[in-house]
């Protein structure tokens, strides 16, 4: 008889965590036959519609599997509606929308009679997930029926993100609430970001065959206008020389770009390992692009049995030992309180949002002529200090009152539909200023966050500035606000640790690597092009900066963004200021002639709306 192999303390540990964590999933389930079903029908759909995803699945605790199960599912189900072969693109399109509202109805409810939705429904209750951070994902999912044509790579990197990005962070979530995050190191977002990209174009170009079957081609005018007849080529499922070129090309970026070893560095060894499986098996995947040649076009290429146990089976050992040695926390009974529901994008968009509170004198908001609204508004918040030693107080309590006159702003914002709203909160040079002044505005500014004031108001709120130097609570919480904060209406952009010139050196040192690497011809950028490799390359430029504190510099604030913008400068201090004075310095841009560098057109002559005086609240209005 032979005898049986004797584990290693390392492999045992890993499989009586194995074994714990199958007898937790089943707890956790329970025993409603009709979720047990669920789950098992989002396991085979994840495993149906993407083995790779499945395999990495496999590497998380288990008692995190049917989660992942369920997100991925549901992802997989609206992908494959807003692709169906049935129907026009319009159709598609209304299908996804009604996913999407079945699934709000269904949170609202806390169950559902359709399976996936039924499991997902359970996920966000268990691990107390807020899934309207997928709003954006299923919106562009559904834009997509009708086709994606991007212009340049900026472009289908956005929209790609659009996609993927918000179930991603939903895992991300989910580890957290497990008591195991999967934390990002603040020095490699560039890395993650890089890594995406790769993933996406692995993605697209393993999907080629049945895209081009759908009359699809999802990759960027700026890469096909490289390889002159690649485009006619690809859409009548041509092999040629351009087309093999343009394939090597992108098989190799996206090869380089799935290329980054320092990314899991200081990462828990589990989360690491997930990525690093992840990124093992997409260059096995391109591996067989390569090899497929010519039937690239007519099939999606796929693993072979040996390349994948290659990668999998060192990564499950891997993976088993290093959560083995981690607590993972399991929620505990579903709580009765319904999840806030998914706002579905046919429902009002003011739907489960607040109006701003009006102002305390009851004064109204001006009527602005759209044509003399400006897009975007900067501010340099200064003066707090100066306010404070003005009336004997230490200098960072001016800082504390600061913050109700950046309510009033956006507030005010709000009131009058303003677009982009950008405000100088904390500069690379204020670490100069005392320990203690600095860490109270630090602080002030974490404290704001945490409170979430701006959240029921539509904001999405963004960072702009370097994290290496902030409190580790700072950055998770600006990070968080940034990700799950969705508002349709206003952008307000907070500008910590920011310097312009700062900015400018990363953005043109992001690209020589990019032009290093190929990615971009030297001779041939223009400003677009460099604006791409900005922190956010959405952002607007500004319209109007406007400085308080009688002080009349700029001071190193968004000198690229900047640079046509109107000047405004008023002698009050920061803390000072409300909303009113956001409206009125809005209708001296309303005057101004803007010329850049052409004839003035002659302005108007409306009557110019000023805002009520401070003197005689206006209620009627």
């Amino acid at each position: 008889m032979r005898a049986k192999p004797q584990l290693t303390l390392a492999h045992q540990g890993a499989v009586t965590h194995t074994r714990r964590g199958r007898a937790t999933v089943r707890s956790l389930i329970g025993d409603d036959p009709a979720l047990r079903a669920a789950y098992r029908l989002c396991r085979r759909t994840a495993r149906q519609h993407d083995p790779g995803i499945h395999a990495l699945i496999q590497l998380m605790p288990a008692v995190l599997r049917p989660a992942c199960w369920a997100l991925w599912a549901a992802a997989s189900v609206v992908d494959d509606l807003a692709d169906a072969h049935e129907g026009e693109p319009a159709e598609r399109a209304a299908r996804v929308e009604a996913w999407a509202e079945a699934l709000t109805h269904d949170l609202a409810a806390g169950t559902s009679t359709d399976p996936v939705r039924h499991a997902l429904v359970d996920t966000a209750r268990q691990w107390r997930l807020d899934l309207s951070g997928l709003r954006g994902a299923l919106a562009s999912t559904r834009s997509d029926a009708h086709g994606l044509r991007c212009t340049d790579w900026a472009a289908w990197r956005a929209r790609c993100n659009e996609e993927l990005v918000p179930w991603v962070d939903q895992v991300r979530q989910l580890f957290e609430q497990a008591g195991a995050p999967m934390t990002l190191r603040l020095d490699r977002v560039a890395d993650y970001e890089q890594f995406i990209d790769g993933a996406q174009l692995t993605d697209v170009l393993t999907d080629l065959s049945a895209d081009l079957a759908e009359g699809h081609l999802i990759l960027p005018q700026e890469a096909l206008a490289r390889f002159p007849g690649a485009e006619a080529d690809l859409l009548q499922r041509r092999w040629s020389p351009a087309v093999a070129a343009l394939t090597a090309e992108l098989t190799a970026l996206a090869r380089r770009r799935l290329s980054r070893p320092a990314m899991t560095r200081g990462m828990h060894p589990g989360a690491a390992t997930v990525l690093d499986t992840a990124g093992a098996l997409m260059r096995a995947q391109l591996d067989a692009v390569e090899a497929a040649g010519c039937t690239l076009l007519q099939r999606a290429p796929r693993l072979s049995v040996v390349a994948r146990t290659r990668v999998l089976v060192p990564a499950r050992l891997r993976a088993a030992m290093a959560w083995s040695m981690t607590r993972v926390t399991v929620p505990g009974p579903r709580p009765p309180v319904v999840v806030p529901p998914y706002p579905s994008r046919a429902a009002d968009d003011s739907e489960g949002l607040c109006p701003p509170p009006p102002h305390p004198d009851g004064f109204r908001p001006p009527q602005v002529a759209a044509d003399r609204m400006p897009a975007h508004v900067a501010v340099i918040m200064d003066g707090s200090g100066r306010w404070a030693e003005q009336r004997g107080l230490p200098r960072p309590e001016g800082h504390r009152a600061g913050n109700a006159a950046v309510r009033e702003m956006v507030y005010g914002a709000l009131e009058i539909g303003l677009r982009h709203l950008t405000l100088y909160a904390f500069s690379t040079e204020n670490w100069q200023r005392g320990p203690e002044e600095v860490t109270m505005i630090l602080e002030t500014l974490r404290r704001e966050l945490d409170g979430g004031v701006f959240r029921k108001l539509g904001v999405h709120q963004r960072w702009s500035g370097r994290s290496d130097r902030l409190p580790e609570d700072l950055v998770h919480a600006l990070r968080r606000e940034e990700r799950d904060t969705r508002g349709a209406g206003l952008t307000l952009t907070l500008c910590v640790d920011y310097g312009g010139r700062d900015e400018i050196v990363r953005a043109a040192a992001a690209l020589a690597q990019a032009a290093r690497e190929g990615e971009v011809s030297p001779h041939l950028l223009g400003e677009d092009d460099f604006a791409r490799y900005l922190p956010h390359p959405d952002m607007p430029d500004v319209d109007l900066l406007w400085r308080t504190g009688n002080e009349q510099r700029t001071s190193n604030f968004l000198p690229w963004q900047a640079s046509y913008a109107e000047l405004y400068f008023t002698p009050g201090y920061w803390p000072d200021n409300d909303r009113r004075d956001l409206w009125q310095a809005v209708l001296e841009y309303g005057r101004r002639r803007r010329r850049h560098g052409a004839v003035p057109a002659p302005l108007p002559s409306p009557e110019n709306h000023r805002p009520p005086s401070r003197a005689q609240p206006d209620h009627g209005r």
